[in-house]
């Protein structure tokens, strides 16, 4: 069973808008087991320039499955994204079950109540990198990006003491993942 949190940025939530977002998502229960219980996050903004944003969050025990879709029509971004979500979802069925006819089964899977396998996978990482972190601000750290010319960077949050990540977003601006134990 699935429950809605539908809320919007810079736009009134109407009933209509949560029952299409709550119509098209519900359709992908297909994939779910029948005893799983989840939440589903949408947001919905408004730009300046008129466009819509919808983002879907679906947060699950070992996956979080996340789509979002810009538009000049929220009704179609939301659709845009629930084909992102359902291309996401199947992507990961295909792979429990591909683990599982390879190597035997040993734990459930929260999608679809299939076993899976809990060994690690064999991905080929084709670069590993060692990094210290220093202690900075937020600020500094990206500044230390965008010298670097990267997307994220990690540092030892001046405030916090811990280990953090800022990243460049899509749309505008940077975001801060805080990392905790």
């Amino acid at each position: 069973m699935l429950r809605y949190q539908v809320r919007g940025e810079n736009l009134e939530i109407t009933q209509p808008i949560r029952e299409y977002v709550e119509n098209k998502v519900s359709k992908l229960e297909k994939y779910f087991a029948e005893s799983l219980e989840a939440n589903v996050y949408a947001n919905a903004k408004v730009y300046k320039n008129s466009k819509k944003k919808i983002e879907i969050t679906v947060p699950l025990k070992g996956v979080t499955l996340r789509a979002e879709e810009v538009n000049e029509d929220l009704y179609a971004a939301v659709d845009l994204a629930v084909d992102k979500l359902e291309r996401q979802m199947r992507k990961h069925k295909t792979k429990i079950n591909r683990k599982g006819r390879e190597k035997g089964f040993i734990n459930e899977n929260l999608l679809t109540n299939e076993l899976v396998e809990t060994e690690e996978s064999a991905l080929d990482f084709g670069k590993v990198k060692q990094l210290t972190v220093e202690l900075m601000t937020r600020e500094e750290a990206v500044i230390q990006m965008e010298l670097l010319g990267h997307d994220f960077f990690a540092f030892l949050d001046a405030k916090t003491n811990e280990i953090s990540i800022v990243y460049k977003r899509r749309d505008i601006g940077y975001g801060v993942l805080e990392i905790s134990k």
